[in-house]
């Protein structure tokens, strides 16, 4: 099971002939009172998009476009661990793991690898060049069923050192936003002697303040907005969160046999996370949640968030060198990242939101470049 195996994505026909069925014998709620996206996706916005999910849709070409990414599947702590590999043309590129969260997948990558891995097509320079490993998280897409209890961060960061090592890759780099946010960091604590540096987007624990804060006159303004935010999201958007790190098994249900819940679910998440709303392209959204459906991993990607909230395991401070790039719609706090994080590299940005891979792939991009340009 620890040899690396080449993948292909085949989906059965059948199965793209349930989804349609499905989508086509959904039962609509209500619309409810009040201003559109208040409480929740519009039932028209849904079915809109689920109408084009059934009939508009081609995820023959969405699978054709992943099938074009070198993947593999490995084992590693006996968990079947599916991964894209892209090997840069450039000899003496740096290796580096892209790591997605939730209601991401390895899709959120796509727009990126083109130009991580080969910078000299892309108008771009050579020097800048990385070896792409791109691991589905244990328990989201190819990487599932899941083997058993247990897979909180830490032991997925353990898994993808053990990955890299069977690689060949002794000295790399890692980039996370969302969950992988909290895998890459943990992963340069895991793996300390091989990783050259960390670097996050649309970061949370580790890189914010927990609980109140002590004197909130000590912030400046952009700091104070980062914190509104995040206390709007506690108040307001942690719903889904909750459920999924108490119940995982029970939302599984209606996840599962409902493709336009599992649509709602994470389209919502969508939304809600982007700067412009338009900038996402509904066939992307789309080869997500298709994704997600087609592999069952509704209940067990949502088990990510009961493992996390579980787990005697929290960061630690760590000396490995870490960017954070902070894109409109995120959080983070460069003094309170400073206290569990060596902060060498730090961009504001003034929009993007926080699947930046597909909303600002180029802003992604060049400030991974920027901040790697420092540990190579």
């Amino acid at each position: 099971m620890t040899e690396i195996r080449s993948f292909r994505i085949d989906v059965d026909a059948a199965q793209l002939d349930d989804l349609r069925a499905r989508l086509a014998h959904t039962r609509w709620p209500a619309p409810l009172p009040g201003d559109p996206w208040q409480r929740g996706v519009p039932v028209d916005h849904l079915r809109d998009l689920a109408d084009y999910w059934a009939d508009g849709f081609d995820w023959k070409a969405a699978q054709d476009e992943l099938n074009a990414v070198p993947q593999f599947t490995t084992g590693v702590d006996g968990q079947t661990v599916h991964f894209l590999h892209v090997r840069s043309p450039e000899s003496d590129a740096l290796p580096l793991l892209l790591s997605h969260g939730w209601p991401g997948s390895v899709v959120e990558f796509l727009d990126v690898l083109g130009p991580l891995s080969d910078p000299r097509a892309h108008g771009g320079n050579p020097a800048d060049a990385f070896h792409l490993v791109v691991p589905s998280i244990p328990g989201f897409g190819f990487s599932s069923p899941l083997s058993g209890a247990g897979w909180d961060v830490r032991r997925i960061s353990v898994a993808y050192a053990e990955l890299m090592r069977r690689l060949g890759y002794s000295r790399y780099g890692v980039q996370g936003g969302d969950y992988g946010a909290f895998i890459a960091p943990d992963l340069g604590r895991v793996d300390a002697e091989h990783v050259a540096g960390v670097h996050v987007n649309a970061a949370s624990v580790g890189f914010i303040p927990w609980g109140p804060v002590d004197d909130p006159s000590t912030l400046t303004p952009v700091e104070r907005e980062r914190l509104a935010r995040r206390d709007a999201y506690l108040s307001e958007g942690n719903g889904y969160f909750q459920l999924q790190a108490t119940r995982p098994q029970t939302l599984s249900f209606a996840l599962a046999d409902s493709p336009a819940g599992q649509l709602a679910w994470i389209a919502d998440h969508f939304h809600n996370w982007s700067h412009d709303k338009t900038a996402i392209s509904r066939d992307r959204l789309l080869t997500n949640v298709t994704l997600y459906w087609l592999t069952n991993t509704a209940g067990s990607s949502a088990n990510l968030y009961y493992e996390a909230m579980h787990t005697a395991t929290w960061p630690t401070p760590s000396s490995v060198p870490t960017g954070v790039a902070v894109f409109a719609e995120d959080i983070a706090i460069r003094r309170y990242a400073e206290e569990s994080n060596t902060i060498t590299h730090w961009t504001d940005f003034a929009t993007g939101g926080h699947f930046a891979a597909l909303e600002t792939p180029d802003l992604l991009v060049a400030d991974v470049r920027t901040f790697f340009r420092t540990v190579r």
